[in-house]
């Protein structure tokens, strides 16, 4: 059963955010450090193939759900409300559990590649300054985390635009290194898709942050394809521009995929922009993974699948503060204890499980509710299905492991609560 707050109740978040907010926060979560780092491996799995990759595909399908679902139910969440709202009690809290067990050991990781491109010898120092500062920003209000994004945004968006002219103005580009050639097997595209895919997956906390976005019905299906959109045509120029510069293999040993185009294109004095703007990327990464993370934490512990006092409202700031403050504390104590940046198979495995649920809570709207066509749905939850099982071996085995224990706590807690 739904606890969803009535308007006006202790535990209700404010509506402060407009459109232009939730659009700036998705391409926060979106244009991150995903495309610093995912081209590479995508390349070693399709080659040139990575530009007929399926990511795009399943994420406008995933994009469309959502968006949908939180028009509906503009409540913090996401897909944790969409499923136990459509599907019951057990889909719902397995997509939370999924989401916030997955996003926190990615927000560790994030926090540390913050750290490894600012500071490489104090890379655990670093990452936990970095997630402090940014739970104090969060525990400030939600504006004040949508204003920091609008900022990190423009920095990053300024630094893609620059390999992408300094690619495409170079002698270096060559147009048949965009031939798709015998690399990309069927299985290498699923692949690649797979990889590729996590990059578009932030449009998922416009819809978490539904309980702080004004007019929900109006703002979040407009904000989610446009984000969606302005990263679709950012990706493909930078994938194209590099690739045209570098060519599927040298991209596929691409350590550093942009400071290599940036070389190759002969613009050396680029490349210590470049990696500032990784930097800066990554920071806004972990800005929107905590927001996430935070939001999905406050709405099971309303419904108490998560300790009940993590739902309090601070009476001022009108923040989650506790979810915050905890989020922070575990990702922080993860970030300076651990190297998890190689160690987070399953959380690819779980947001793809997250967007599944999502795609089979939109599969159940009526027409009245704004179904969209079947074959929205449809496609995404089959796209997210196959991608979920083209990923590594290692990944489908974590992330399999993770959503069981997910699953066999639901079930105690279940059966603790019928002996009570």
């Amino acid at each position: 059963m739904s606890s969803t707050p009535a308007p006006g109740t202790p535990d209700e978040l404010h509506r402060r955010l407009g459109v232009s907010d939730a659009v700036l926060i998705g391409l926060g979560s979106m244009i991150g450090a995903g495309i610093f780092a995912s081209l590479a491996p995508a390349a070693r799995a399709a080659g040139s193939g990575l530009l007929i990759a399926l990511a795009a595909v399943v994420a406008s399908c995933n994009a469309t759900s959502s968006a949908r679902l939180a028009a509906l139910y503009p409540a913090s969440g996401g897909t944790y409300v969409y499923g136990r709202e459509r599907l019951g009690d057990f889909w719902g809290y397995l997509a939370g559990w999924a989401f916030v067990v997955g996003k926190t050991a990615s927000c560790a990781a994030m926090a540390l590649t913050v750290g490894a491109y600012v500071r490489p010898g104090q890379a655990h120092a670093v990452a936990v300054a970095a997630v402090v500062a940014l739970t104090a920003v969060n525990y400030a209000g939600v504006r004040k985390s949508a204003l920091l994004t609008r900022i990190i945004v423009a920095v990053v968006l300024t630094v893609l635009a620059a390999v992408v002219v300094a690619s495409l103005t170079s002698g270096s580009t060559d147009a048949a290194r965009l031939d798709v050639g015998s690399e990309a097997t069927p299985g290498g595209v699923l692949q690649a898709a797979g990889l590729l895919f996590f990059a578009f997956a932030g449009y998922a906390r416009i819809a978490t942050l539904g309980e702080e976005v004004r007019d929900p019905a109006r703002t979040i299906p407009r904000a989610i394809p446009v984000a969606l959109g302005i990263t679709l045509v950012v990706y493909a120029a930078v994938a194209v521009s590099v690739l045209l510069v570098l060519g599927p293999d040298g991209l596929a040993a691409a350590g550093a995929p942009l400071t290599d185009a940036a070389r190759a294109a002969g613009a050396e004095w680029l490349v210590p922009v470049v990696r500032a703007g990784a930097a800066v990327a990554a920071l806004g990464s972990l800005l929107a993974l905590v927001l996430g993370v935070s939001r999905t934490t406050f709405a099971m512990a309303r419904d108490h699948h998560l300790p009940h006092g993590l739902a309090a409202v601070h009476p001022r700031f009108k923040v989650p503060h506790r979810a915050e403050l905890v989020v922070g504390a575990v990702v922080a104590a993860a970030a300076a204890t651990a190297d998890v940046r190689a160690a987070i198979g399953f959380s690819s495995f779980g947001v793809l499980a997250y967007y599944a649920i999502a795609n089979a809570s939109a599969w159940t709207l009526a027409p009245a509710e704004g179904r969209p066509s079947p074959v929205v749905p449809a496609v995404g939850l089959a796209g997210c299905l196959v991608l979920a099982f083209a990923l590594p071996l290692s990944s489908v085995v974590t992330g399999a492991t993770v959503l069981a224990v997910g699953a066999a706590v639901y079930g105690m807690r279940r059966a603790l609560a019928r002996r009570a």
